[in-house]
């Protein structure tokens, strides 16, 4: 994350306009659901809650996913984890990501996913967190393709939304059989396979290597996103010309930078948002955040968020901790709110 706030900081005001057509402007399709562009907002844990999904989509994410929600605490009927099923009428189309291994429980969740009313369900094979893969669940499921398969196999059978599968490229470099993993899952009803392709061992190290997306992509006839170091619109026309993927996913590269989507939706950076600009977006996500958490819980998520979208706007460590430590919202945004309207003294 470091770097790619290095980068954006380091960027020109504004990339120059697309040359011809651009491929992420064009619509494409997940079984029956229509995505209006090729821009994919990822499935971020703990941070693409309503309030992250409704922001994505207004700055132009063609499809939204949610953070990942546990098969369990749907099965035993978890009051949190229940209203992560929340969606707002303004977000669709809306996935719902959940996770687990066993595929009894997996299919009933993905009837409860289905009846919140979201459009697709994902499941999340690519989360190298221990303590969700020593459940078998996340990135552990890719170390048994045929497991896999049958927890893909319940959920298709049963909804009729598309159900759509985010991996990695395996455990570890080493042990990794992509293709033959998305095969298997692409046999067994996903609708679409969305490809990161590290190892869950590299997590975000080095670069991601497309030419494993693009294995992906001429091994299966259905859909395939490329996620992993998709941040401006060169990367994403570099990833599309090398896989030909149908979709980019950007997850990282939108925390604190809301514009990525409207960039690669529309194939051009846009120049870059001064502190004013920055503080007003950072208020209006912070009303949405109020909504779906509270005010208590959307403090403390808001507090995510502020060094992301303050880097590069010449705040000092001092007024970045009153920030981090303001014990209200609308503290922190009474803060935020001077910081813009003294931008030299920051």
């Amino acid at each position: 994350m470091r770097a790619i706030m290095a980068a954006r900081a380091a960027a020109p005001a504004a990339g120059p306009a697309p040359a011809g057509a651009w491929p992420l402007a064009e619509p494409f399709a997940i079984g029956p659901v229509r995505v209006a562009n090729r821009v994919v907002q990822a499935p971020l844990a703990g941070i693409a809650n309503r309030a992250f999904r409704r922001q994505s989509r207004r700055h132009g994410a063609g499809l939204t996913v949610s953070e990942m929600v546990a098969s369990h605490g749907i099965h035993h009927g978890n009051r949190k984890t229940l209203g992560m099923l929340t969606l707002a009428p303004d977000e669709h189309p809306v996935g719902v990501q959940v996770f687990g291994a066993d595929p009894a429980i997996m299919a009933e969740a993905a009837r409860v996913v289905e009846a919140a009313g979201a459009d697709l369900v994902d499941v999340n094979m690519g989360c190298p967190v221990p303590k969700i893969c020593k459940t078998g669940a996340g990135a552990a499921l890719l170390a048994d393709p045929e497991a896999a398969a049958r927890v893909v196999e319940a959920m298709a059978r049963a909804v009729r939304i598309p159900v759509t599968v985010k991996i990695r490229r395996g455990l570890t470099p080493s042990t990794a059989r992509p293709v033959e993993t998305a095969l298997r899952l692409e046999a067994a009803g996903a609708a679409a396979i969305c490809v990161h392709p590290r190892a869950a061992a590299e997590e975000y190290e080095g670069r991601a290597d497309h030419r494993i997306t693009a294995a992906v992509v001429e091994a299966v006839s259905v859909p395939v996103i490329a996620s992993g170091d998709v941040v401006t619109p060169a990367e994403a026309a570099e990833v599309v010309r090398l896989t030909g993927c149908a979709a980019v996913a950007v997850g990282r590269g939108a925390l604190g930078y809301p514009w990525a989507f409207g960039d690669l939706a529309g194939g051009r950076a846009r120049p870059r948002p001064d502190l004013a600009e920055v503080v007003a977006e950072v208020e209006r996500f912070a009303v949405d955040a109020r909504l779906a958490l509270g005010d208590g819980r959307a403090c403390g998520y808001m507090r995510k968020f502020y060094p992301w979208y303050l880097a590069g706007h010449g705040v000092d460590g001092a007024r970045l901790e009153a920030l981090l430590t303001a014990p209200t919202l609308d503290e922190a945004l009474d803060l935020l709110r001077a910081l813009a309207a003294a931008p030299a003294a920051a």
